[in-house]
């Protein structure tokens, strides 16, 4: 279980040793491959939710980052867009995360545990101990996001190629797991409980151990231990309105994440039409996902629930076949944009169409997570939410996700067009702005250097596109130097 300690994100120094920072312009381009993250130019800024409102405003969105964050990620940002440091950086990177000696562990190796929380770590995770998670997360929430998505570090992924060992039975080889599930039923509950009201929890099913893997990788249903402690942890988010959002995964398990992801949604999301508790994860640059999203999207309107929906572009490229993806990003993008206007909308359309025995017109009731970096399609979306609410038609519950550490303008320019609404609006859903939320991995140094090695790997060829990222935090900084 997690045992955390203090990695807030308005940490001071920048220090980056080379590697780290190269490996953290990786994540900036993450698994949404194209960041189109530039505020300014030909891109415009985003239009604001509330008609007659504009987030063009005299202050800069960035203006909204403290200091230290703003140079920290400038030098971070700036030092992994160099390709030939790139490489060598994540190799380096990556024996530190995955060696089992003690000398390289960072969670034992007080000089590399050091250098890595003041960088790298501080830069895309929340904190190792609970009262650092608490002081990032009321950092973030000071700064006027509505709440933030806090994940749990643990998980476990397969290298290109591994093949799981599938199951018979849901008992097979259970007894050597058991303290597995329980670690990783005390690390979300503990991550529920450090949650206020409307956050959301990320939740992987590989960080139950091998025993859930396998078990997921034959579709078999969760085993009673396995079910219990995710009821456990349901009840929990539901007593305390916090929602889950049980995420993707390679593609050897997905298949058995999307059926137990329905079987809580359909015991979850049912108390208030529009309104879920639990959310699946879905991936667009995955060719099957308009299929299966309509299919889920038939299960929810006949079983008479909402569906949770989590839309990424996708974070396994590295590891899982080439043939599931789309060929092209542009091809991934426009599978993305017509899902979430489908989804908005609550209109089916040429990306999303209904499944042969649907028998409705329109997209069943649903709650959207849409989690992006790509400027373009956040200020689609935008654009759909104030058509809609110029013409008073009702609107979907919706929030915007980001990572911590990536596509800060982006974040703050939506954060900025919630602010612009006012307090009052925020008080009256039909008048609210976007509901702005950044994603946190919690956990010890070594385990989360995983997580983010891993997103780093999954996203390298898109480390060299980062010049909007740069450009804008540079612009800010000359701007807070200059005047």
């Amino acid at each position: 279980m997690l045992k955390v300690q203090q990695p807030s994100w308005l940490v001071r120094s920048l220090h980056p040793a080379r590697i780290v920072a190269v490996q953290y312009r990786q994540l900036h381009e993450q698994s949404f491959r194209h960041i189109s993250t530039t505020i300014s130019g030909n891109q415009g800024t985003l239009p604001s939710e509330t008609p007659g409102k504009s987030s063009t405003n005299a202050e800069a969105p960035l203006s909204l980052l403290p200091l230290p964050n703003l140079l920290r990620a400038y030098a971070i940002t700036a030092l992994s867009s160099y390709p030939l440091l790139m490489g060598p950086s994540l190799r380096l990177l990556s024996l530190i995360a995955h060696s089992p000696s003690a000398f390289l562990n960072p969670d034992r190796n007080p000089l590399i545990h050091w250098l890595l929380k003041k960088t790298f770590y501080a830069q895309f995770c929340a904190g190792e101990t609970t009262r650092e998670v608490q002081r990032t997360v009321q950092g973030l929430k000071n700064m006027g996001y509505k709440g933030v998505i806090l994940a749990y570090g643990k998980e476990i992924v397969l290298a290109k190629g591994e093949k799981l060992e599938v199951i018979q039975s849901t008992h097979e080889g259970f007894k050597e797991t058991a303290k597995e599930i329980q670690e990783w039923k005390e690390g979300i509950l503990d991550t529920v409980r450090s949650a206020e009201e409307e956050d959301f929890i990320g939740l992987k099913f590989s960080g139950a151990g091998k025993y859930a893997m396998r078990l997921l990788a034959g579709n078999h249903p969760p085993s009673t231990e396995i079910e219990a402690a995710t009821t456990e942890i349901c009840k929990l988010a539901k007593e305390r309105d916090v929602k889950l959002l049980f995420d993707a995964e390679q593609d050897a398990v997905q298949r058995g994440i999307d059926a137990w992801t329905m079987q809580f949604q359909s015991r979850y999301n049912k108390a208030t039409l529009g309104q879920a508790t639990v959310y699946g994860t879905y991936q667009a640059y995955l060719k099957s996902t308009p299929e299966t999203l309509a299919n889920h999207l038939r299960i929810a309107a006949r079983e008479g629930f909402t569906l949770g929906v989590k839309l990424v572009r996708g974070a396994y490229m590295a590891s899982d076949p080439r043939k599931l993806f789309w060929d092209t990003k542009k091809e991934t993008d426009k599978a993305y944009d017509g899902i979430a206007e489908a989804l908005i909308r609550r209109r089916w359309n040429h990306i999303l169409q209904p499944t042969e025995n649907h028998g409705a017109d329109t997209v069943s009731e649903i709650s959207l997570v849409l989690a992006s970096h790509n400027h373009d399609t956040v200020k689609k979306a935008l654009k759909i939410r104030k058509e809609q609410r110029e013409s008073g038609e009702s609107r979907i519950d919706m929030a915007y996700g980001q990572l911590m550490g990536m596509a800060d303008e982006v974040s703050c320019e939506l954060v900025m067009a919630a602010k612009m609404v006012g307090k009052t609006a925020f008080e009256m859903p039909e008048r609210a702005g976007p509901k702005v939320y950044k994603y946190l991995v919690w956990g010890s140094v070594g385990e989360c250097l995983k997580y983010l090695v891993r997103r780093a790997e999954e996203n390298r060829d898109a480390v060299t596109r980062a010049k909007g990222t740069r450009m804008a935090l540079k612009t800010e900084l000359g701007r807070r130097i200059w005047g």
